[in-house]
C-alpha cells in the first residue's frame, strides 16, 4: 500500500492512551497552516473591503458639504449624478451581457410604472433632500440625524408588518429617539431650516427601505441583480427630482456663470469635473457597499457603519471645526447603542432561523445604497455580481 495522507507529508504516528496499546496516525500540520492562511487572508480582505467602502462613503459626504460651499444648488448636483449613475450601471450591464452571452432583464412600461416608479420616487427624495440639507447644515449634524433613519425605518416596518412587535425593539426606538434629542439639544451649530431637510429625508428613507424590500422580494420582476436595479431606478428617480429642481433652482442656475452663463471656460470645465467626480464616489458608494456584503455579510456592513459615523464625527470636529458639546457626545453614545443593540437583535434572530433566509426586516445602516438589497443570493449569483463589480473599481 502507498503512503497515506493527501500531499507528500507522510501522516505521523503517535501514542495513543497507555489502555489502548495501538498508535494513532496525526494529520500533518500542513491543513493547520492552510487555515491560518486562509483566515488571515479573509481577515485581511475584509479589512481592505471595509476601509475602501470608508473611503467612499465618508469621502461623499466631505464631498457634498465641501461643493455646496461653493456650488449652490443640491438638486442640480444629484440629478447629474444620478445621470453619471445610470451611466454606469448602463455600461455595467452591457459588459455582463457580452461575457455571459445572457440578456438582462428589461420591464414593461406595466410593471416599470406601477411598482418601481414608488421605489424610485422615495429614493429621488431622499437622496435629494440630504445633499440639499448640506447648504445649512455642518457635516456632525448631518450625520447624527441620518442615524434616525433607523428609526423610521423600524416604524415603517410595523406599519407594512414587516417586523413583529417586541418590547425590544421599542427600547430601539427610544434609544434613537432619545440620542437624537440629546444631540440637537442647545446645540450651539443647529439650524432649524436644515435639520427639518435632514429629518425629512430620513422619515422618507424609511418609505424608501420599505418600498425598496418589497420591490426586491418581487422575484418574477428579476431585480435582484443590483445592476439591474440601478439601471431601472435612476430614470424615475432623475424626473421625479426634476420638479423640485425646476422650482428651486431652475431660474438660478439658468443665470449663474458657473453653467449657462458662463464667461470662463476653464470654470466652467472645472465645476462640470467636480460634478462628474460626485457621481464616480456614489457609483463607487454603491459597489464597495455590495462588495463588501456579498464577500463577507450584511452584519459585517452594519458594524462597520456604525464605526463610520464615529469615524465622520471625529474628522467633522477635527477637519471642519464642528462643534460637539459633551452632552452632544452623550446624544450620539446613545444613538449608537439603539442602532448596535437593533443590529444584535437582527442577528441574534438570524441565527436563531438556523441561517439565511429571505429578509424580512430592513438593514440597520441608513445609507446603504439600492443594491445592497440581495446580499442573502445564491453563491451562483454572487460569481457573477462580483466579477462586474470587480471591473469598476
Amino acid at each position: 500500500m502507498g503512503r497515506l495522507g493527501t500531499s507528500h507529508q507522510p501522516l505521523r504516528g503517535v501514542p495513543a492512551p497507555a489502555d489502548s496499546g495501538a498508535w494513532v496516525l496525526q494529520p500533518p500540520r500542513m491543513g493547520r497552516w492552510a487555515l491560518d492562511v486562509a483566515f488571515v487572508w479573509k481577515a485581511v480582505l475584509t479589512l481592505g473591503l471595509v476601509l475602501l467602502y470608508y473611503c467612499f462613503s465618508i469621502g461623499i459626504t466631505f464631498y457634498n458639504k465641501w461643493l455646496t460651499k461653493s456650488f449652490h444648488f443640491p438638486l442640480f448636483m444629484t440629478m447629474l449624478h444620478l445621470a453619471v449613475i445610470f451611466l454606469f450601471s448602463a455600461l455595467s450591464r452591457a459588459l455582463v451581457q457580452c461575457s455571459s452571452h445572457r440578456a438582462r432583464v428589461v420591464l414593461s412600461w406595466a410593471d416599470y410604472l406601477r411598482r418601481v416608479a414608488p421605489t424610485a420616487l422615495a429614493t429621488a427624495l431622499d437622496v435629494g433632500l440630504s445633499n440639499w440639507s448640506f447648504l445649512y447644515v455642518t457635516v456632525s449634524l448631518y450625520t447624527m440625524t441620518k442615524s434616525s433613519a433607523v428609526l423610521f425605518i423600524l416604524i415603517f416596518s410595523l406599519i407594512f408588518k414587516l417586523e413583529e412587535l417586541r418590547a425590544a425593539l421599542v427600547l430601539v426606538v427610544l434609544l434613537i429617539a432619545g440620542g437624537l434629542f440629546m444631540f440637537t439639544y442647545k446645540s450651539t451649530q443647529f439650524n432649524l431650516e436644515g435639520f427639518a431637510l435632514v429629518l425629512g429625508a430620513s422619515f422618507i428613507g424609511g418609505i424608501r427601505w420599505t418600498l425598496t424590500q418589497m420591490l426586491l422580494q418581487k422575484a418574477e420582476l428579476g431585480l435582484q441583480n443590483p445592476i439591474d436595479t440601478m439601471f431601472h431606478l435612476q430614470p424615475l428617480m432623475f424626473l421625479g427630482l426634476f420638479p423640485l429642481f425646476a422650482v428651486f433652482e431652475g431660474l438660478h442656475l439658468s443665470t449663474s456663470e458657473k453653467i449657462f452663463r458662463f464667461q470662463d471656460t476653464g470654470l466652467l470645465l472645472r465645476v462640470l469635473g467636480s460634478l462628474f467626480l460626485g457621481g464616480i464616489l456614489a457609483f463607487g458608494l454603491g459597489f464597495s457597499e455590495f462588495l463588501l456584503v456579498s464577500r463577507t455579510s450584511s452584519l459585517t456592513l452594519s458594524i462597520a457603519g456604525i464605526f463610520k459615523e464615529v469615524c465622520t464625527l471625529l474628522l467633522a470636529a477635527h477637519l471642519l471645526g464642528d462643534q460637539i458639546s459633551l452632552l452632544n457626545w452623550l446624544g450620539f453614545a446613545l444613538c449608537l447603542s439603539g442602532i448596535s443593540l437593533h443590529v444584535a437583535l437582527k442577528a441574534l434572530h438570524s441565527r436563531g432561523d438556523g441561517g439565511p433566509k429571505p429578509l424580512k426586516g430592513l438593514g440597520s445602516s441608513p445609507d446603504l445604497e439600492l443594491l445592497l438589497r440581495n446580499s442573502q443570493q445564491e453563491e451562483g449569483d454572487n460569481e457573477e455580481e462580483y466579477f462586474v463589480a470587480q471591473g469598476q473599481q
